[in-house]
């Protein structure tokens, strides 16, 4: 069994971040009124940013691959990561950081990929949302600097 913060930390810290996130959001969408483009921009940026960080298990990923696979066996340096099973050992552990990756190979001949189901569909959903809410702020400033709300933008 792997590690219980890469089993259970990023959909917890992701619920969390979202949680802590809302705040914020709430006093700057009550008390500067964004239009409606500007509120989804910032929310596709939350999310892409959190489902990254999910993806590569904020961090673990790149600073302790093996620990994202597997459980550390024995005692110094004969120590070995060990699956679920104690049947298959970690050979090595491939990591990309985009598109997110965590692949894990074992002695068994097997890979499995560590990143979480949903992370990458939320991180391109996040990301679409931030680029075409942005893009179409730029085509409502551009067309004579009004928001689609109709009231004038802040300077």
């Amino acid at each position: 069994m792997v590690s219980l913060f890469a089993f259970f930390g990023p959909p917890l810290i992701t619920i969390f971040l979202f949680a802590v996130g809302t705040l914020p959001y709430a006093l700057w969408a009550t008390r500067k009124k964004p239009s409606r483009a500007a509120r989804w921009a910032v929310i596709g940026v939350a999310a892409s940013i959190a489902a990254y960080g999910a993806g590569t298990v904020y961090g673990l990923a790149f600073t302790n691959p093996l620990a994202v696979c597997a459980d550390r066996t024995g005692d110094g340096g004969d120590s070995v990561y060990m699956d679920t099973g104690q049947d298959s050992t970690l050979t090595s552990v491939n990591v990309d950081g985009f598109p997110m990756s965590v692949n894990c190979h074992w002695t068994n001949g097997y890979s499995t990929e560590a990143v979480w189901f949903w992370a990458s569909p939320l991180l391109y959903a996040g990301l679409a949302c931030a680029v075409g809410c942005s893009g179409l702020l730029l085509v409502n400033r551009y067309k004579g600097g009004k928001a689609s709300r109709g009231d004038e933008l802040d300077a």
